[in-house]
Order: C-alpha cells, then sequence, then structure tokens
C-alpha cells in the first residue's frame, strides 16, 4: 500500500491503521523526519515499511515512490491550506495551493493508474473535502482544489469502466482535528481552525480502511455533512448569508497572526507536521 501524505493528520492515521492488519507500506511526504517518525510507529505495530520522500508537484518523485513496487491500494491524502480573502492571498500562494491539491493529485493518478492497467487491478483512495461540494470564504484555494478534485475523480471513474477491478474512490469528510489549519499559509490575520462538528483523523482512516477492502465511489465522513450540503444546494440565499460569519466565528480562531506561507512551499517542523491535530475534540452533548 502507497499512502501519499503520510507525514500528517488522515495519511499518517491511516498508515497506522495499515499497519496495524499487517501491511506492507510505502509512505511518502515531502518530510524525512516526520515519515522516519510515522514509520516508527508502523514498524511498532508490526507493518514493513518503506519510506519516499516526495513532493506531488515533481512528478518525478512521485514516479519514485512506486518504483519496483507491485502496488494494491494508493491512498493519497496530501494537501496544503491557504486562508484569506482571495485578492489578500498572493498569486504564487494560490496558484501553489491548488497545483499541489489538484494537479498534484492528477500526477498521483496517473501514476497509479499506469501500474493498476499493467497489473489489471487496483484501487485509488483520494482524500476529498466537504469543501468539494460546499463553499466557505477565506479559503477559495482550497476550496477550487477540491471541487476540482471531485470531477477528477468522476472523470477516471468513468475512464476506468472497462477494467472492473480498477477502483477511483473519493473519501469526503467534513472538518477533522489535523495540523492542516495550523500549518495553512494565512492571509486573514487569524489562525485557521476546523469548526465544529469536528471528527478525529482515526475516524476517516477507518473509512479509508473499508474502502480499500470494499470500494465505493464516494465515502461522506462527519454527521453534519448531509444537513449543510441540503443547506447550500436547496436554500442558496440562507446559506451565503450564514456561512461568512459562522465562518468568522467558528472558522477562524481570536489567536492573531501575521501574514505567512505556512507550508505550502515547504514542509514545516517535523514535530509539527506529524504530531496529531489542531485542537481537542469538543464532547458530544
Amino acid at each position: 500500500m502507497v499512502i501519499t501524505g503520510a507525514s500528517s493528520g488522515v495519511g499518517r492515521a491511516s498508515a497506522l491503521a495499515f499497519a496495524r492488519q499487517g501491511a506492507r507500506l510505502v509512505l511518502a511526504s515531502r518530510s524525512e523526519p516526520a515519515l522516519e517518525t510515522v514509520a516508527a510507529e508502523c514498524r511498532a505495530a508490526g507493518a514493513q515499511v518503506r519510506i519516499v520522500v516526495a513532493d506531488v508537484t515533481r512528478p518525478e518523485t512521485v514516479r519514485a515512490v512506486a518504483a519496483g513496487e507491485a502496488v494494491d491500494v494508493w491512498v493519497h491524502t496530501a494537501a496544503v491550506m491557504a486562508y484569506g480573502r482571495f485578492e489578500d492571498v498572493p498569486a504564487d500562494v494560490f496558484d501553489q495551493v491548488v497545483a499541489t491539491d489538484l494537479l498534484g493529485a492528477a500526477t498521483v493518478a496517473r501514476v497509479a493508474l499506469a501500474g493498476f492497467r499493467a497489473r489489471g487491478r487496483g484501487v485509488l483512495i483520494f482524500g476529498g473535502s466537504l469543501l468539494g461540494t460546499v463553499v466557505t470564504p477565506y479559503t477559495s484555494s482550497y476550496v477550487t482544489s477540491k471541487w476540482g478534485l471531485r470531477a477528477l475523480v468522476r472523470a477516471l471513474r468513468l475512464e476506468t469502466r472497462d477494467a472492473p477491478d480498477i477502483h477511483v474512490c473519493l473519501v469526503s469528510p467534513g472538518a477533522v482535528d489535523t495540523p492542516i489549519y495550523r500549518n495553512a499559509a494565512n492571509f486573514a490575520g487569524r489562525i485557521g481552525r476546523p469548526p465544529p462538528p469536528i471528527d478525529t483523523a482515526d475516524k476517516v482512516a477507518e473509512a479509508i480502511v473499508r474502502c480499500a477492502r470494499r470500494p465505493r465511489g464516494t465515502v461522506t465522513v462527519g454527521a453534519a455533512n448531509r444537513l449543510i450540503l441540503f443547506g447550500f444546494v436547496a436554500t442558496p440565499a440562507l446559506y451565503d448569508l450564514l456561512v461568512g460569519p459562522l465562518m468568522r466565528i467558528a472558522g477562524l480562531s481570536r489567536e492573531r497572526i501575521g501574514p505567512h506561507p505556512g507550508n505550502v512551499f515547504a514542509p514545516p517542523p517535523a514535530s509539527a507536521e506529524s504530531a496529531g491535530g489542531g485542537r481537542k475534540r469538543p464532547r458530544r452533548r
């Protein structure tokens, strides 16, 4: 099994979930120290692990991930994020988010599907997002990427209908407690955070493991996802009226921060990348 984006968040949780089931893993991300940490945890769980430093915006490094491997499942969760009004986010930051989250996914798909076609089988699982079906302000580059990813996955699914043992899947969670929010580029003046209700990365990883065993086209993770999507589609005027204030209250913390590019162009320190999420999960009433 290959996991790109394995050094943190859902990718890290997925690596550990597969490791506990005895999978042979190839873990890839931009940060070698963070990969070493995750690999050690996976080996402690009994898995065989190989790590590859790779950047999904550089196709030659993605090709190296699967070199010499007979890949059964490829999980792609690598993503970056930027906060701020569209006109406040520098063009190079916006473009890099799209290049990583959308074009990087396309690069992974090219490599993975080439191997699957040669073997006649395989499961490709993309980490999507609720923001691939709805829109929030201050996240325009991320939203653009995730909407594009959903279209790409649908197109790939149609184009692999001639190969019944090749599956292209999308696992789309709502808010998840991962480091992506604090590590994001920020031009909004306040550090981002996952709006409630918040799920754990482990819960999303469980859905990915189930999808690997019994592939499904689209899997949604999150108690409020369907309600939010219903509001976006059925009552767009009300959604547009409420989403801005709700995003400012729940999606941005009160912690002030100056403009910075976050981890968009380079990985953060290993401790920040491989550690847990942004905040503790609130108790459900």
